[in-house]
């Protein structure tokens, strides 16, 4: 993608969140985020299909980079070097603390489950790998638990208790159900 497309886009994605603020999900129409990107009608449909897209192609520009594997050095905080997994789900705390402005317009309304739809898909794959072999509760089950009470814990803290650090969550998390994930995996380091 050029610098032209990407500068596009991004307007796209600015718009669609500030009328996230305003409007719900279910009245706001692909028309409304063209005005409000001031863009043509052609413009928006050579990037995304529906508003639909729209919202999968900006959580995925999100869950992209956090879920990754490489984690680089980054400008307000680097877990380069920290492969712990409270580390990775701190990681993940710091961006949504990082994108709260675009997150919490999302989180609002009806869209907020289409949101979580995309967070929890994510979070499938990577608390997959990390889960305890040891116990006698259906491996389904406990992986189910662990990153619906994960995503529960990003909505309760995203809403009404941003005052706590990703630190500090990520340590409430691990301390309420660690026991279903690898001990090993749950260490800092």
């Amino acid at each position: 993608m050029d610098r032209r497309q990407k500068k596009t886009r991004n307007a796209i994605f600015k718009a669609f969140v500030k009328l996230l603020e305003k409007k719900t999900y279910s009245s706001l129409t692909v028309q409304d985020i063209i005005d409000e990107a001031d863009i043509g009608r052609s413009t928006f449909y050579a990037h995304f299909e529906t508003k639909d897209e729209l919202l999968k192609a900006m959580c995925t520009d999100i869950f992209g980079h956090v879920f990754s594997e490489d984690i680089m050095t980054e400008e307000h905080h680097d877990f380069s070097v920290r492969h712990g997994f409270q580390d990775r789900l701190t990681h993940i705390l710091c961006h949504l603390q990082e994108n709260q402005q675009s997150i919490k317009g999302i989180f609002s309304g009806e869209c907020g489950e289409i949101f979580m739809r995309y967070f929890k898909e994510y979070l499938f794959l990577m608390f997959d790998r990390h889960l305890s072999e040891d116990s006698e509760v259906p491996r389904e089950y406990r992986l189910d638990h662990a990153v619906s009470s994960f995503a529960e814990t990003v909505r309760w803290w995203l809403k009404e208790h941003s005052k706590y650090t990703p630190d500090e969550v990520s340590g409430f998390y691990i301390s309420c159900v660690g026991n279903i994930l690898d001990e090993e995996m749950t260490k800092h380091e």
